[in-house]
């Protein structure tokens, strides 16, 4: 090693352990808020992903609408959590909601002493924005962007941060030992139960389901677009897992291992299930694979084992693949897999601390499979219900209160005809197609 590498390993070191003192006398890390920001820059290029995803998944006459939704909501997500989801969220108390730090400022409640509010609000924003992205996918097709904009406003002010702030804000959940490191079901199976209520009320796309009870599979226009944005949420996933431990320590290696091992499991099990079931690998499958392992991981990925987190992301593929056909068995249209993927391994991934959870990780807690009986386990079900039966109700009721008001659902024409021209007014490949067909 030259003396020039030495100089740059030994500056690193030194800033590492040197905090910043700000104004409230806080002790503030750089290398730990230089590490939080990129994982949340990394998070919020998540959206991108969602997007290509989901327009890939869909028809080339919606594309259009599916990008303006992702792009949209993600603003909307920004200015509702500022203005009022954070101080829900992590507000000072322990009771349902959390109190003060509405529109966020530099005085605002901030949970991470080694951070700047403004870092950790950024992080945390940036998670809640993904919530809406999920709901995004399962709703595509057939609702109205207004709608869905007014439903992402709701879900990030009121339903989501109600979640967080009883795991993360210091509420019940959190006090009675509820553990979800990074949001299985925090962010994965909330915004999974609000757009399982959506689609309730929306209805099947016209022409998804035979008169006989068939399923007609409605393919997808562009699955490069879809690899692109599973591989950008792959990528992403990597500021999501490891950026939660808020701090660059020693864990965050061992994070982003367990992370990468769960959605590679995901990827080979999804693949090898299609392909017993339909005789061919379905590259569909093996995006929405990748996509279950890494939902499922979120929450176990700081408390698990290397092997324990290959055998959760195995489960997660096989889970994906069945949950797919187990909703279109019901007639729950969902065009891009986002309830197999968020909601199903969501509830997986959380269920999956109290039999994997290693004891040494985080304090005393072991799973079930590590000697620590059925505790953990109970604890991480009781938390799965009582996150997800309030998200569910409340998502109903909105989506309820807007389908009887303003409406959910385009008219019939518009929907054949494609939402790009209906809802906004053009195409995402101008002059490239006529859309007269429900197809």
């Amino acid at each position: 090693m030259n003396k020039f590498t030495k100089s740059r390993v030994m500056l690193l070191i030194v800033c590492a352990h040197v905090p910043l003192f700000a104004a409230n006398n806080s002790s503030i890390n750089l290398i730990d808020t230089l590490w939080i920001l990129v994982a949340a820059f990394l998070v919020f290029f998540m959206n991108a992903g969602f997007a290509f995803v989901e327009a890939g998944f869909c028809r080339a006459k919606n594309a259009t609408n599916i990008l303006g939704k992702n792009f949209s909501v993600f603003a909307i997500a920004i200015l509702a959590f500022w203005a009022l989801g954070y101080g829900i969220m992590f507000g000072e108390g322990t009771g349902i909601i959390g109190m003060n730090s509405f529109f966020v400022g530099e005085s605002a409640h901030n949970p991470a002493s080694n951070l700047p509010v403004f870092a950790f609000f950024f992080f945390q924003a940036a998670f809640a924005a993904a919530g809406c992205s999920i709901i995004s996918g399962a709703v595509a097709e057939r609702i109205k962007f207004g709608a869905f904009l007014l439903f992402g406003t709701f879900m990030v002010a009121i339903i989501y941060p109600l979640g967080g702030h009883w795991v993360w804000g210091g509420g019940w959940l959190s006090r009675l030992g509820f553990h979800d490191f990074a949001g299985s079901t925090v962010v994965h199976s909330v915004g999974g139960w609000a757009a399982l209520a959506g689609v309730m009320l929306l209805g099947a796309r016209i022409g998804k389901y035979n008169s006989d009870g068939g399923v007609k599979a409605i393919v997808g226009h562009s699955i490069p677009l879809a690899t692109l944005g599973g591989f950008i949420l792959w990528l992403g996933w990597f500021g999501f897992n490891p950026g939660s431990q808020l701090a660059l320590d020693h864990n965050v290696p061992r994070i982003a291992l367990t992370t990468g091992l769960a959605s590679c499991a995901g990827i080979i099990s999804a693949m090898t299930t299609a392909r017993l079931l339909s005789g061919k690998p379905d590259l569909s499958m093996i995006i929405n694979g990748c996509l279950a392992g890494l939902v499922a991981i979120t929450a176990p990925c700081a408390v698990v084992s290397p092997p324990g987190s290959i055998i959760i992301g195995v489960i997660a593929g096989i889970l994906v693949v069945f949950a797919v056909l187990f909703f279109d068995k019901l007639k729950i249209d969902d065009p891009v897999g986002a309830l197999a993927v968020h909601l199903v391994n969501g509830v997986w991934g959380t269920i999956a601390v109290g039999l994997f959870a290693v004891p040494g990780y985080t304090g005393d807690m072991a799973g079930l499979f590590y000697g620590g009986g059925l505790r953990q386990l109970g604890i991480q079900i009781i938390g799965v219900a009582g996150v997800g039966i309030p998200a569910f109700l409340l998502a109903l009721a909105f989506w309820f209160l807007l389908k009887s008001t303003i409406g959910l659902r385009v008219g019939r024409e518009e929907e054949i005809g494609g939402l790009d021209i209906g809802e906004m007014g053009m195409e995402a490949y101008n002059g490239f197609q006529i859309f007269t067909t429900e197809n």
